[in-house]
């Protein structure tokens, strides 16, 4: 079940620009978050003064149509693009006002990318391309990469190389990538969009088990994937226009 929320009622700290208490202790506070392109002519608002908030170890959506500011979005909040105006908290610490060493070791710390491309290292195996956010992996470590490899029906592909791979094995190896080392905040763009419908729910069932420790924030145009997320944000024009809370029973 879902109770359906107006974002004019969670966004009503926006208005006057105070500083909200959080909702969440521990975790992620996007506050007021614009980002603009300038032209001579005109400025054009990719996101446009959103606020949203996400547990530590919520299933949280961002939904939109094409050019809706989603993937923007998220990009915003895990500090892969800098935002014209706006704070990101994780906890206590702000986010925004790290220097970019700060910001740098705080996302190889707490963070797990997967992108809509693979971005996978030509010369390094399967495994070791699942293996790359971790230094110095132990047998622990390659243990459950060859687990995640298996969950995600790829296992036997663990020696091979990314050229020797088709473009949706591609993807999967870089969500194995992602979830590797366990992080707090997994940030996904459009996991299925490459995906067969039976393959995509999948890899949605393997990426869920991030919330065993931490959050899953997926950006995505397929409400069907995010039908047991905790909360689902839904963007147009790059404002956020409401978010649906997930009622459980």
């Amino acid at each position: 079940q879902w109770t359906h929320c107006h974002a004019s009622l969670h966004l009503m700290n926006s208005l006057n620009h105070a500083t909200p208490a959080p909702l969440f202790e521990g975790g992620v506070r996007a506050q007021n978050l614009t980002l603009t392109y300038a032209s001579p002519r005109s400025t054009t608002y990719a996101v446009r003064d959103v606020s949203l908030e996400i547990g530590p170890q919520q299933f949280a959506g961002i939904v939109g149509p094409s050019g809706s500011g989603k993937s923007s979005m998220l990009y915003l909040m895990s500090g892969l693009r800098t935002a014209t105006s706006g704070e990101v908290f994780f906890g206590d610490f702000h986010y925004s006002a790290a220097t970019p060493s700060q910001k740098l070791d705080f996302r190889r710390r707490e963070f797990g990318f997967i992108f809509q491309s693979p971005h996978l290292v030509p010369y390094l195996s399967v495994l070791e391309n699942v293996l790359v956010p971790i230094e110095n992996p132990k047998t622990d470590d390659k243990a459950f990469a060859l687990e995640l490899l298996e969950r995600l029906g790829i296992a036997e592909l663990a020696a091979k190389f990314p050229n020797e791979c088709s473009g949706g094995e591609r993807v999967r190896v870089s969500m194995a990538r992602g979830l590797v080392h366990r992080p707090k905040w997994l940030w996904v763009d459009e996991p299925t969009a490459s995906l067969d419908h039976v393959t995509g729910a999948t890899v949605m069932n393997v990426l869920r088990t991030q919330t065993q420790h931490g959050a899953l924030v997926v950006v995505t145009h397929d409400l069907e994937i995010l039908d047991d997320a905790d909360v689902v944000f839904k963007m147009r024009d790059g404002v956020l226009v409401g978010h649906d809370v997930a009622v459980r029973s």
